[in-house]
């Protein structure tokens, strides 16, 4: 592997992983964060839905602009917001401020959603921007792996507000990395033939593009799978199962080891047998192992090795699911790469936001209504893309004339 390749995924990954790091990092910290601040754990887990919100909507914007001005300015301006918003997060009187300031925080996280995928639309296509996002990634693994371990040292060592200062910490790197280490790649004549008017109609051709929504909302489904175990698994692992804050960081890293691992796969697996091949049958082992878990439970076994024995399979499939239904809906909308990335983006934050709350009405501090709620996720992303595929399969089987 060349090392231009290597060093651009590592330095997208590490951008990317900006926004993961400010959920990952304070996951630990939400039981405490509700005991200081004398909030209920509903308010808390608002404090994650807001941010999971504003990071979708937002992308609508940030993608379009990455079109008009390039790529990099936009993460300088979001680069700065996420550090001024995690210093609110980390002076926070109350919970009401806290949401206020996570919302600022996602506002510039969300700079380093959109546009790191509109570049690795910009520089690669089919396999290869399959590998270039796995590898991406994989960077980006040491957030979900390292952060909550990060997250449960610091609130040992002082406070849940430390965690914040060390997330407004990472921000500034990142505003380092993009200023010294990235390239533009969105070229000048390319930018002046974008508009907002031309991100609107860049809008409605994706909205009427049957396989880039389908494909999108499979990967939706899909990750709020892990978005349902984000709003959740704290409580039910620190409260419910009695694990200390780092045991639990462990406990979820061991899913994220799953997620990445997997997901390097995806390159090689797409050359050998097809992308469409690997994301149909990924998709179907993800529902299979989250409808087994649900089973399980249903039955009335509520085992935390069961349910980490299951979980780390399926997070395994969705490690796979993600990024080639993320290739495959882009791979035919190179010239709105960054509107394509935001609608993407947009579109899956908001229904991982919607499916916490739903999941949210249901909770209760124990394993069930988390794991339906994994469990449906699941089946729809597997109904998804199997609608999704054996659609473009039947066009393509159709002779032009």
């Amino acid at each position: 592997m060349n090392r231009p390749f290597f060093r651009m995924a590592v330095v997208l990954g590490l951008i990317t992983a900006v926004g993961p790091f400010a959920i990952d990092m304070y996951l630990p910290a939400l039981p405490s964060i509700g005991g200081a601040l004398g909030a209920s754990a509903g308010a808390v887990q608002m404090s994650l839905m807001v941010f999971f919100i504003t990071l979708g909507l937002c992308q609508l914007v940030y993608g379009p602009l990455a079109d008009m001005y390039g790529r990099k300015p936009p993460i300088y301006v979001g680069m700065v917001l996420f550090v001024i918003g995690s210093i609110g997060c980390a002076l926070a009187p109350n919970v009401e401020v806290l949401i206020g300031f996570r919302v600022l925080q996602a506002i510039g996280a969300c700079a380093g959603m959109v546009v790191p995928r509109a570049i690795v639309r910009d520089l690669h296509t089919g396999p290869e921007a399959a590998r270039l996002m796995s590898l991406l990634m994989l960077v980006m693994s040491v957030s979900p792996i390292l952060a909550p371990l990060a997250g449960s040292a610091m609130i040992a060592a002082s406070s849940w507000r430390g965690v914040f200062w060390a997330v407004a910490g990472a921000g500034v790197l990142a505003l380092v990395l993009s200023v010294v280490q990235l390239e533009e790649t969105r070229h000048a004549e390319h930018r002046a033939t974008s508009s907002w008017s031309g991100a609107l109609k860049g809008y409605r051709t994706l909205l009427l593009d049957r396989s880039f929504m389908g494909l999108t909302f499979a990967g939706a489904f899909g990750i709020s799978t892990f978005f349902v175990y984000l709003a959740n698994s704290s409580f039910i692992l620190i409260d419910h199962f009695g694990l200390s804050p780092t045991a639990y960081s462990l406990f979820f890293g061991l899913n994220a080891v799953s997620f990445f691992g997997a997901a390097q796969l995806n390159g090689w697996l797409a050359e050998r047998i097809g992308m469409k091949t690997v994301t149909g049958v990924a998709a179907t082992g993800l529902a299979i192992s989250t409808l087994a878990l649900l089973a399980i439970t249903a039955s009335g076994v509520e085992r935390l090795d069961v349910m980490a024995v299951f979980l780390f399979v399926a997070y395994g499939f969705l490690g796979i699911v993600v990024p080639t239904t993320g290739v495959l809906a882009m791979d035919r909308h190179g010239e709105i790469a960054g509107t394509a990335s935001a609608l993407m983006g947009a579109l899956q934050m908001v229904t991982g936001a919607v499916v916490m709350a739903v999941v949210g009405v249901f909770a209760d501090g124990t394993p069930p209504p988390m794991i339906a709620g994994i469990a449906g996720c699941g089946v729809l992303s597997f109904a998804v893309t199997q609608l999704t595929l054996r659609r473009e399969a039947r066009l393509a089987s159709v002779p032009a004339e």
